[in-house]
């Protein structure tokens, strides 16, 4: 076949005048210019160190953990200016909670169980808290048409006007999934629709929080992280601030004392790069209301409330050390629990404490408190089958 040489490309002139009049009149570098620090203004955090003015947030969370009663508790906690959870907003806000897939009435029900556990009065949520379903306000801001994923502008615009002509402060939208029709494993056009939701963020001067699933199929026990979410990874990369919840697994629910580890979930700033990270989990419960709205006490609906992780050291004393270091010192006692050895049945047996399924949690806590303190050591040594094993000896001597 023959070769065949092509001339090399030479833009139409006055198109090429054209494209480079128009770039010149749109982008240009900006000088800087220094500032006083003390002049710049801070940022705006209106909720914790999640939510904050003008950016993106997300939380993500697998299903029936309690998201969406933990983001309306918190919701309603900025509108009145409530600490609900233990978190003081810095004053009252006005909040916007989207349930895009329940109807109005369920959120409503939402909202009045958490008014009644907390005892919260109509005036004080009038003209600062709005409430709108999905199933009847859609609120769809891309779509995927022929040539791609494309913004509906018009209705960009139209959350921005009602965010200004509300004044509102906080915008959380629940779920993320049902705000767009494009491809959630698309990464560019999943960073189309998170662009545009910062884009209302930006112009409306709200902080918007996203509530999202994480992606099927995990099991085995294993814990959710903020790279979870369903689908693409634009959404997390465009977030300011994004927490993760898992609930609480039964080992955890034997270590904290309690009967049943259903019902409580902890929530982790996975992604917080405005604030540095929190030095532990929040931790949270599902309480049951009733409405009084029918028969039998009526609906019955979860609402989040706060909670503590339990100090299982708490009470015990420097005698208390004293006796478990004497009962230790006594005899050869091992690390593991599940030794009919173990160190924790001497400190049991010492204490007065009944080896249950609580007070064998407690004497954990105890005996790895007291190691890590040096209260006690491990060291390695034979057992009397010239097996090496771990042991618990005194170390140092307790002291007042």
């Amino acid at each position: 076949m023959e070769n065949v040489e092509f001339a090399p490309f030479e833009p139409d002139h006055a198109d090429a005048a054209a494209g480079a009049s128009d770039a010149r009149a749109t982008i240009r570098a900006t000088p800087y210019r220094w500032r006083d620090p003390a002049s710049i203004p801070p940022r705006e955090w209106l909720y914790s160190r999640h939510l904050i003015r003008r950016f993106l947030s997300t939380t993500v969370a697998p299903g029936a953990v309690g998201k969406s009663s933990l983001v309306l508790v918190e919701a309603i906690a900025m509108a009145t200016g409530r600490p609900l959870l233990g978190v003081t907003p810095p004053g009252r806000l006005r909040v916007w909670y989207v349930a895009l897939e329940d109807p109005l009435e369920e959120i409503e029900r939402r909202g009045a169980a958490i008014c009644l556990r907390y005892g919260i009065e109509k005036a004080e949520l009038e003209g600062r808290l709005f409430l709108d379903s999905g199933r009847t306000s859609e609120i769809v801001i891309a779509t995927t048409t022929k040539d791609g994923a494309k913004v509906a502008e018009p209705v960009v615009e139209g959350l921005v006007a009602t965010i200004t002509a509300n004044q509102i402060d906080v915008v959380t939208v629940d779920p993320f999934v049902s705000s767009h029709r494009v491809s959630e494993n698309d990464n560019a056009a999943i960073d189309l629709v998170a662009k545009a939701w910062n884009r209302i963020a930006e112009t409306g001067r709200a902080a918007i929080e996203l509530v999202h699933h994480v992606r099927k199929g995990q099991g085995g026990g294993a814990e959710f992280t903020v790279e979870d979410g369903r689908g693409a990874g634009a959404l997390l990369a465009a977030a300011r601030s994004a927490r993760v919840l898992n609930p609480m697994s039964k080992d955890q629910a034997e270590r904290a004392n309690l009967a049943s580890h259903r019902g409580y979930f902890r929530a982790d700033n996975g992604k917080a790069n405005l604030a540095p990270p929190p030095d532990r989990s929040e931790w949270f419960k599902l309480a049951s209301v009733e409405l009084g709205n029918g028969p039998g006490g009526g609906d019955h609906v979860a609402v989040v409330e706060p909670w503590q992780w339990p100090d299982l050291l708490e009470g015990v004393t420097v005698d208390d050390l004293r006796k478990a270091q004497r009962a230790v010192a006594a005899g050869r006692w091992r690390e593991n629990a599940q030794a009919k050895d173990w160190a924790g049945i001497a400190i049991a047996e010492a204490l007065g404490i009944e080896l249950d399924v609580a007070g064998k949690a407690r004497v954990k806590a105890m005996l790895r408190t007291w190691i890590g303190t040096g209260m006690f050591v491990v060291v390695e040594a034979m057992d009397s089958m010239r097996r090496p094993r771990s042991f618990v000896e005194v170390g140092e001597a307790a002291s007042d």
